[in-house]
């Protein structure tokens, strides 16, 4: 299957939180926990003001730092989403010290985020959040094509949005979700360049070459044992063939 991505407009977006609930419902989430958040952004000067809706999910990164540092690989990409399989998820917490969007949360001894509906997708239906939103604001479709749809909508807002602009292009790699957005992203609160945080680099570079190291460490030691075991068998060995034999006849007087 080719790569996907889903298209979230902002300037669409009702704030209605239809794709809260349809995602809740649909993949069966816990109480207390939610993989979609709305946020809603005031954004301006009084009396000029202009209110934007904007979506806290997993923004699924094509250079994903849960993924990195994942112990259990209990997150990995497919077709271009960050899939969860929860059965292997130790609730370790690496993935939300490292992801730059804030997104990853643990609840009840494991990670919480959007697992995507890619088995949704792959029967030929869409993701519960886009079968839901009744302005059209989110699609979801090969990533090409999300991104060129994107680029003919934000040509046609930028009369009325002169800030108007395509979020998540090459933002990690180039990120799963595709916004449109009103603003520049540091006003409605999305990191403009989004980076792989140092502790990402060193769990998923620095542990496992410190592990190499133990273990090598402990390959050495073993190997130095029976060595200083070997010679000090060998030494032994050689004390007693310098050692003085005793006749039996004169072990009899005695």
């Amino acid at each position: 299957m080719a790569r996907l991505a889903m298209l979230i407009d902002l300037s669409r977006c009702l704030g209605c939180q239809a794709c809260v609930i349809a995602c809740k419902a649909g993949r069966e989430i816990p109480p207390g926990e939610r993989w979609i958040e709305i946020r809603e952004v005031v954004v301006g000067r009084f009396p000029e003001l202009r209110g934007a809706f904007v979506p806290h999910r997993c923004f699924h990164c094509a250079e994903a730092a849960c993924v990195q540092v994942c112990p259990t690989r209990a997150l990995y990409k497919k077709d271009g989403f960050t899939v969860v399989d929860f059965e292997r998820c130790t609730g370790c917490g690496y993935c939300a010290e490292v992801c730059p969007f804030g997104v990853p949360r643990i609840m009840d001894g494991r990670v919480s985020k959007c697992a995507s509906c890619l088995d949704l997708v792959q029967m030929g239906w869409e993701p519960w959040c886009v079968q839901t939103c009744p302005a059209g604001a989110l699609q979801c479709g090969p990533r090409e094509e999300i991104l060129t749809e994107a680029r003919t909508r934000v040509a046609a807002l930028r009369d009325r949005y002169p800030n108007a602009q395509i979020y998540g292009e090459t933002q990690m790699g180039g990120l799963g979700v595709i916004l449109i957005l009103t603003e520049p992203p540091e006003v409605l609160g999305l990191p403009p360049q989004p980076q792989m945080p140092p502790l990402a680099l060193w769990k998923g570079g620095a542990q496992p070459l410190s592990l190499g190291a133990l273990v090598l460490s402990v390959i050495t030691s073993g190997i130095a044992f029976f060595i200083a075991r070997r010679r000090h068998l060998e030494e032994n060995g050689a004390r007693k063939g310098s050692e003085p034999i005793t006749p039996a006849s004169e072990t009899r007087k005695e």
